[in-house]
């Protein structure tokens, strides 16, 4: 096969569906070319010898050979299986969680975004590392919106643009930030976030991950951060994302 029609790509799996009788669609988030699809032939085959390297999580090589529509996976080899995300459930959730957000966010054929995959890939490390998981998604978050453009405004009012002050505030979607109690007075679908949570978006904003674990916000300032983030991508998104929703009935059960 010609170099022109073959190459490789470093790639983390996000997600697989059945293709035909034994082959597999993978979706995929690359280093190079940023979000792809491509079929792995046989794969569902007892006898394919790709089938362990392209599971979701895993950090794979890829060789690809074009075609006239899907590139088609001719070799396989697992950089970081990430393991430990499978045997505990909660973990498969919160990694699954990092995984639907690049996915629902991005799209087949933009620009490649290597910042995007650091990103993807560092998450899953610090999750496999046993960093704190709820602080590692909401470090997450904020780091992917600013990567696509969506960087909440937190030290100034979306509405008005003056200085936030030391006080109980508003976050809203639609605005894309926080809004002062001034203008919040006479808005609608706003959301009250606290001195405390809002101080520790902004902490988490502006840090890097080592600088942003040495804050410890207690159970209220995490529950309000977290539904508001999740309400601010929901937004952005046009529907709900499943993976809380998964993530709230399993820890339900334990």
């Amino acid at each position: 096969m010609s170099e022109l029609r073959s190459y490789r790509v470093e790639a983390i799996i996000i997600r697989h569906s059945d293709y035909g009788e034994a082959d597999r669609l993978l979706t995929l988030y690359s280093r190079q070319q940023g979000k792809l699809r491509a079929l792995a032939k046989g794969i569902r085959k007892v006898t394919s010898r790709k089938a362990g390297h392209l599971e979701p999580f895993t950090h794979v090589s890829l060789q690809l050979a074009r075609s006239r529509d899907l590139p088609i996976v001719t070799q396989a080899e697992t950089v970081e299986a990430f393991l430990s995300l499978r045997k505990d459930l909660i973990l498969t959730g919160h990694a699954s969680y990092i995984l639907e957000l690049v996915d629902r966010f991005t799209y087949i054929d933009e620009m490649d975004n290597s910042s995007i995959f650091k990103l993807v890939l560092e998450s899953l490390n610090r999750l496999a590392s046993k960093s704190d998981p709820w602080l590692v998604l909401r470090y997450y978050e904020l780091r992917l919106l600013d990567l696509l453009g969506f960087r909440p405004l937190l030290f100034e009012c979306a509405n008005c643009g003056q200085a936030i002050l030391a006080e109980d505030q508003f976050f809203s979607p639609g605005a894309g930030g926080v809004i002062c109690p001034r203008c919040g007075a006479g808005l609608s679908h706003l959301t009250s976030i606290t001195t405390d949570g809002l101080k520790f978006l902004r902490h988490l904003q502006r840090s890097s991950f080592q600088v942003a674990s040495r804050a410890h916000p207690d159970a209220t300032a995490q529950q309000e951060t977290e539904s508001i983030m999740q309400g601010y991508m929901n937004y952005l998104l046009e529907r709900a994302l499943k993976t809380p929703e998964f993530l709230t009935k399993i820890r339900a059960t334990q």
